[in-house]
């Protein structure tokens, strides 16, 4: 920030005038900082994301074995094993949805990170949309599971009504959040994208201010020598 003596000076002649500076917002910088809360979620998604991924991995290698057995009985079709690694998948699908919703959170409130944007995931309509498509293909693997087993096929008909219109207003809540983020991009992207660019430059040079301060201070005093040329000194020309 400029002095009060700077601000009262006259501008020299055909030189631009100093933009004026935007006064800060008052508790702007705390209000900002409370974004980190976020990680608490972050930290609770993601420890329910590696717990799936691990019992997702306990019932693959015990769904290896039963399937073993099965082929060593001479059962090649047999539909339990196949229902089981069906489970396997919506447990690893679950998993997924849980890993993509904590990554976001992060890239989208703390810093911003590559592996959600190669997703696709730039905005929290972005997230929700990931999340969306990720339960429409639980509820059809889960469909899935019942309809080999056919057991009961009127409940079974009723299940598949009902996941159908589930499935339905999902898409249809997909395609107007779609349209809604279009129109958004169209009348909104300037200030939205520069306002996440200064908060995370605030981020960032607050930690390249507290790296700075933990560094020692680098010698660079260079040692003169009696009698010799001191750097800086200047040569003289050889002739020619």
């Amino acid at each position: 920030m400029r002095t009060r003596a700077e601000r009262d000076q006259p501008a020299e002649p055909g030189s631009a005038p100093a933009p004026r500076e935007k006064p800060a917002a008052p508790l702007a910088g705390a209000i900002g900082q409370t974004r980190y809360v976020v990680l608490l979620a972050v930290a609770a998604v993601l420890l329910v994301a590696v717990v799936l991924f691990a019992l997702g991995a306990v019932m693959a290698v015990s769904g290896f074995w039963r399937a073993l057995q099965a082929v060593l009985h001479g059962d090649l079709a047999s539909l339990a094993v196949t229902v089981e690694f069906l489970e396997i998948v919506s447990v690893m699908l679950k998993a997924v949805i849980f890993y993509i919703v904590g990554v976001g959170l992060y890239s989208l409130f703390i810093a911003p990170l590559n592996l959600p944007l190669a997703l696709g995931v730039e905005t929290l309509n972005d997230l929700e949309a990931k999340v969306v498509s990720a339960i429409v293909v639980i509820m059809a693997v889960t469909f899935l599971e019942h309809f080999i087993l056919w057991e009961q096929p009127n409940d079974l008909f009723a299940m598949g009504v009902t996941l159908a219109l589930v499935v339905l207003a999902l898409v249809a809540f997909q395609v107007f959040t779609h349209w809604a983020k279009t129109q958004q991009m169209r009348d909104h992207a300037g200030p939205q994208e520069a306002a996440r660019q200064e908060l995370f430059r605030q981020g960032k040079t607050r930690q390249d201010a507290t790296a700075r301060r933990g560094q020692p201070r680098k010698r660079s005093a260079v040692s003169r020598q009696p009698g010799g040329p001191q750097p800086g000194d200047r040569q003289p020309k050889a002739d020619s």
